[in-house]
């Protein structure tokens, strides 16, 4: 555990950080300091990481390799402490109100089965916020994702889009035009009066064939960065200075143009990879820290396929294997997992960016590419974060998965497996892929290092961590 957290956090810091300054970067050999700072930070005692690390940020160089290690570190100890912040008193409370009252051996068992979640933080039993609610699902109290009023909506939406699909291979059809809003509130004096804080918000990627004609219309700032579409995560970025007692505001508007797409595949349309192509050798490969290719991760995925050998038939039968042992769930922020599809695959649950990432691992290492893809749901009732993919076949193109979607109740073989080489009309588009790097560069540790959907912010002190700010999306005709 300690030599994984190790790579992570170096791939944090260097991956983000000093590559913003264009030198080479390379692993660093462990130290003393820095495994004093992580056997803390697994023991949870965060209150002596935050001791450590400022001890050290006090005589170091500003920003130099010791500095950036140990605010880093003391970033997690506080996402941690975010993260696993309730009582065990308060974790039975809460259960009793929903599903009354319960043995000491069943909370035994949830407990030790990891179903509710829990870590030592600072010598107490702390459990995982969502670790109720998470409960509550896995014993079908409480609706996933796919709720009941959601998948009746689903099912009205792909019912449309196929029937007015052709029998082209690929079409795309159903446009919607979604007006948005989004703004990020920075709470007062989460910075000092006078700071400059930076600020990168989502804006819609406009190179896809199902979101086009992204149009900008407004930003409260005057001066603003615009990223290139190419970029994996596609930004606005802008400056302001913070007012004492007062909160900071970033604002943007725009608009742009959603199709559903379905894609009618038979398995003998599928032709044989050509593995020369960059495409092949780029969207197979390994992506660390989360797609790997160890060895728990090759056996499960050989007894899911056995000899298959066509590409969408091996698709299929992972996308079936997940939608049925995979169930999804609250996740914990994605800064504070290792190695995303080992806890996938040793909780046998996770949320729709962990679903993704398992099955892209899985893909990859039967030599299928897979990209990923995300930004958010834009579903009437249900607008939300949200993670999916894209895999590629040849002789076919790019095809849209949505693993959490899942296979719907349907009685229609290709209703039923719509998410499977379709997506609705109701998306927004931000990332293609993950742990991009952003424009203008981000100097500091980000909120989330994977995936953008929320924003990011950040001051010369420091990154701006999601309890320090909020961001809402809205939606208009």
């Amino acid at each position: 555990m300690q030599k994984t957290l190790l790579l992570i956090f170096f791939g944090f810091v260097f991956l983000f950080l000093l590559f913003n300054s264009c030198q080479h970067v390379r692993v660093l050999d462990e130290s003393a300091f820095e495994t004093q700072g992580l056997d803390m930070l697994e023991a949870g005692e965060l209150n002596q990481v935050h001791a450590w690390a400022d001890s050290i940020k006090r005589v170091q160089t500003e920003f130099d390799r010791k500095w950036m290690f140990a605010d880093s570190i003391a970033e997690i100890a506080t996402r941690m402490a975010i993260d696993f912040s309730v009582t065990e008193f308060a974790v039975k409370q809460g259960l009793k109100r929903c599903v009354g009252d319960f043995s000491n051996q069943a909370f035994k068992a949830w407990h030790d089965t990891n179903v509710l979640e829990w870590r030592m933080i600072n010598g107490e039993k702390m459990y995982f916020k969502r670790a109720a609610f998470n409960l509550m699902l896995s014993l079908g109290k409480e609706e996933g994702l796919i709720s009941s009023d959601l998948s009746g909506l689903c099912l009205d939406h792909t019912s449309k889009v196929l029937k007015l699909g052709t029998d082209a291979m690929k079409s795309i059809s159903c446009p919607r035009e979604f007006q948005v809003k989004f703004s990020i509130s920075v709470k007062p004096d989460a910075v000092p009066d006078g700071e400059v804080i930076r600020c990168w918000l989502p804006y819609p990627k406009g190179n896809h064939l199902r979101q086009q004609h992204v149009e900008f219309i407004s930003a409260s700032q005057d001066r603003y960065v615009i990223s290139g579409d190419t970029c994996v995560h596609r930004t606005i970025y802008m400056e302001k200075a913070a007012e004492q007692g007062v909160q900071t505001l970033f604002e943007v508007k725009y608009k742009f143009k959603s199709f559903a797409q379905y894609d009618k595949i038979e398995p003998l349309q599928v032709l044989p990879y050509d593995t020369t192509q960059q495409i092949y050798s780029t969207f197979t490969a390994e992506e660390l820290p989360h797609l790997v290719f160890s060895d728990t991760i090759k056996a499960l995925t050989n007894a899911i396929v056995g000899e298959e050998k066509n590409p969408f038939l091996i698709v299929k039968r992972l996308y079936y294997w997940i939608h049925t042992n995979i169930p999804w769930s609250g996740a914990l922020e994605y800064s504070l997992m290792p190695n995303i599809t080992k806890y996938v695959v040793n909780n046998r649950r996770g949320d729709c960016g962990m679903q993704t990432m398992l099955f892209m691992t899985m893909a990859r290492y039967k030599g299928i590419p897979v990209k990923w893809q995300s930004g958010w749901m834009m579903h009437p009732g249900h607008v939300n974060l949200h993670d999916w993919c894209e895999v590629y076949y040849e002789g076919v193109g790019w095809v849209p998965l949505d693993m959490s979607f899942g296979l719907q109740k349907s009685p229609c073989v290709q209703q039923r497996e719509f998410y499977m080489t379709g997506i609705d009309q109701h998306r927004f588009i931000i990332n293609d892929g993950i742990a991009g790097e952003f424009y203008p560069q981000k100097r500091f540790l980000r909120s989330e290092p994977y995936d953008f959907q929320r924003g990011e912010v950040e001051w010369r002190g420091g990154n701006l961590y999601f309890n320090q700010w909020d961001y809402e999306l809205k939606i208009s005709n």
